[in-house]
């Protein structure tokens, strides 16, 4: 047991490094060097290591990431994190302004600008001023409790100033700042691995990482926008004055706020910052405009899941002109043959362009694009840029129409264009541009997951003759390896111990490795369900895999063609010789016994937690299923934004109506509440 002068010392290093935590990090005021902050840290660590029962979950020590978690669990959120509705002109700015002053009975009001970051939308919750739970925005509703990622961003505090209430939950948004993503694309480059494509989702899969210590190697920030609950009475009356009141907890709060009192003053702050969105350190998309006093708030209220009082004025995407050199065609792994432009360098968005995205044939015809064509560019959200459309009336005529080729540009097999699909595709399995894709896939976090192969290893086993196939990598040796190249020992160890690791992956990882086209996360997920190895996934007929709910017929006979390859099987016999785990325990589930067995759903409109494919997995997993029209034989009719005429339809045959919260609900608790088409109209 610690003497008490062992427990003050813990308690003023605390204090101490909190304070010069929150000066370094939150106002960028650094009272102390950095080897002075890192001398008191790792005293206090030693302090916790040699008296364990002084650590206490607020302990600065614990932003440096616990051990990895196995799944995040669902929380749900005490008040609802709204979605906002988008102006993209000052027309619709000033349509939304006029029907605030409308419903206020054209009372004048006061507003704040804030810049609209390009990131992730988290929930904190304090408890007696110290850090209890951060979640995700989820689907406004449920979100994931992250809490072990975000205590490792050292802006966010684990014990806050002042005098905080009892309990306390505020909104922020949390991102990856523009130089970290530079940083990070600049070692991915090194390793020879594919880059990430913006700030914006490689910061949301940051936080999404279920090893903590993944998010604490990365430099994530936050700005924090909003209260969303306090103890009555302890704050202040409008949202400009709590965005201070929150500051003085602690939390960092966005500098380029700007109180305003005009719409002209608003439309001042936008165009300042459509022109200074580039000099800043992290991505905005555009301002958020929020009635400013709370008591009009309230008001206002809420419509779906849109508060009337605040609005998104999003910057325009950014766009350019330039030329169109050539169109090249990339070979996928499942043998999709990818237009992609080359472009004479232009700047768009900060950055300098030299491709940009064609997706297909269809896509180049529909937009009337020729070789040697200028074209415009855009670059929304400054994600990968593509072609919107050409520009006819500077053509010299000296154009040429494109074609798709008639055989594959890397192996030369002659090129297949299915009748339903938008796509060509090269049909020979052994195309080393499908091989080295393939190989690509295989190796990545998201499969087999070996780290230290990446995207330029990938190419030199190949080159260098030491794969063939996926299932050669578990027969390479560390010696061979070690004679490549600028591979070291350190390197060597790394790959063959992650390729080691990798023989126990679950079986609906190695099933997503392996590639089969319409063999998605979430297919091989459905799959390992049903079956309990590769072998009798293998054995299948095309009705047994369509009997599984969430396999649909082209899947189905996408996966029983893939078993028929004899060089596939051969893949799986190696794989199985090198005692990668092909077989996992399963209980087998008779889909009558499923509690959504027999009843039938659409689903219709945007949902805003998850896609309507995700949404009709989730329904035909559960033993529903899913059709595309509303008939007298619809069960249930999931309505998300924008709905259209199937609500209308659904109203007037009687059907059941859920709005995506209530579905949620009963997809979280499927056998509990769902009614029977029978009850539900009576």
């Amino acid at each position: 047991m610690a003497d008490q002068s062992v427990t003050d010392r813990v308690a003023q290093l605390r204090q101490d490094l909190n304070y010069h935590n929150h000066r370094y990090y939150v106002l960028d005021a650094p009272e102390i060097p950095d080897h002075e902050y890192d001398r008191l840290f790792q005293e206090l660590k030693k302090i916790e290591e040699d008296h364990p029962e002084l650590v206490t979950p607020d302990s600065p020590t614990h932003r440096i990431g616990g051990e990895p978690a196995e799944g995040f669990v669902q929380v749900e959120h005490r008040h609802t994190m709204l979605s906002l509705g988008n102006a993209f002109d000052d027309e619709s700015l000033e349509a939304w302004y006029r029907r605030v002053k409308n419903l206020l009975d054209e009372a004048d009001f006061s507003m704040t600008c804030e810049l609209k970051i390009d990131g992730l939308a988290v929930s904190l919750v304090y408890e007696d001023g110290v850090l209890v739970q951060g979640a995700t925005r989820g689907n406004g509703t449920v979100g994931e409790n992250v809490t072990q990622n975000l205590k490792t961003i050292r802006s966010i505090p684990l014990t806050l100033q002042g005098s905080p209430p009892p309990y306390l939950e505020v909104r922020g948004e949390v991102y990856l700042p523009v130089e970290e993503f530079r940083r990070l694309n600049r070692e991915q480059e090194e390793r020879g691995e594919q880059l990430y494509a913006n700030p914006r989702n490689t910061g949301a899969g940051t936080i999404r990482q279920l090893d903590p210590k993944v998010t604490a190697s990365r430099n994530m920030q936050i700005w924090v926008y909003s209260l969303g609950e306090a103890a009555e009475g302890l704050f202040p009356a409008d949202h400009w004055e709590t965005l201070a009141w929150l500051e003085s907890l602690g939390f960092r709060v966005n500098p380029n706020n700007r109180l305003c009192h005009t719409l002209d003053e608003v439309k001042d702050y936008y165009r300042e910052f459509v022109e200074l969105r580039h000099d800043l350190a992290y991505e905005v998309d555009g301002v958020v405009v929020k009635v400013n006093p709370f008591g009009l708030q309230g008001s206002l209220g809420v419509v779906g899941r849109e508060p009337r009082w605040a609005v998104a004025y999003k910057f325009p995407a950014e766009r350019a002109e330039t030329r169109l050199l050539d169109i090249v065609i990339n070979v996928g792994r499942t043998g999709s043959l990818n237009p992609q432009a080359i472009l004479d360098p232009v700047v768009v968005s900060g950055a300098t362009v030299r491709h940009a995205s064609l997706h297909n044939e269809e896509d180049i015809r529909r937009k009337g694009i020729m070789l040697g064509d200028w074209v415009e560019l855009e670059r929304a959200g400054d994600v990968i840029p593509h072609v919107v459309r050409s520009l006819p009336e500077r053509r010299t005529g000296d154009e040429v129409e494109f074609n798709m080729p008639e055989f594959c540009p890397v192996c030369s097999t002659g090129v297949v264009k299915p009748e339903d699909e938008a796509m060509h595709r090269c049909p020979n399995a052994s195309c080393p541009a499908q091989f080295f894709e393939l190989l690509k896939h295989f190796v990545s976090r998201g499969a087999m997951d070996m780290d230290g192969l990446g995207e330029q290893w990938c190419r030199i086993l190949i080159d260098e003759g030491f794969v063939g196939t996926v299932a050669d990598l578990y027969y390479l040796e560390k010696e061979k390896l070690k004679g490549l190249e600028r591979m070291g020992d350190r390197l060597a160890t790394k790959i063959m111990d992650n390729i080691e690791a990798s023989k126990n992956r679950p079986l609906h990882r190695i099933l997503f490795a392996l590639g089969i086209t319409h063999v998605g996360a979430e297919v091989a997920e459905l799959l390992t369900r049903r079956f309990a190895s590769i072998e009798q996934m293998a054995s299948a007929s095309q009705e047994e895999l369509t009997e599984i709910p969430g396999i649909g017929p082209k899947i189905a006979e996408s996966i029983f063609d893939y078993f028929q390859v004899s060089g596939n099987l051969e893949v799986i016999d190696k794989l199985r010789e090198a005692k990668v785990k092909l077989d996992h325990e399963i209980e087998i589930v008779d889909p009558s016994e499923l509690p959504w067995s027999g009843l039938t759903f659409v689903v219709t409109g945007t949902l805003e937690g998850m896609t309507r494919r995700e949404a009709e997995t989730r329904i035909k997993s559960l033993g529903g299923s899913a059709t595309s029209s509303v008939t007298r034989k619809t069960s249930f009719l999931v309505a998300g934004g924008s709905p259209g005429s199937k609500l209308d339809t659904a109203s007037r045959l009687g059907t059941q109506i859920l709005d995506e919260e209530r579905f949620v609900q009963l997809l979280s608790a499927p056998g509990d509440a769902l009614l029977t088409p029978l009850e539900a109209q009576a």
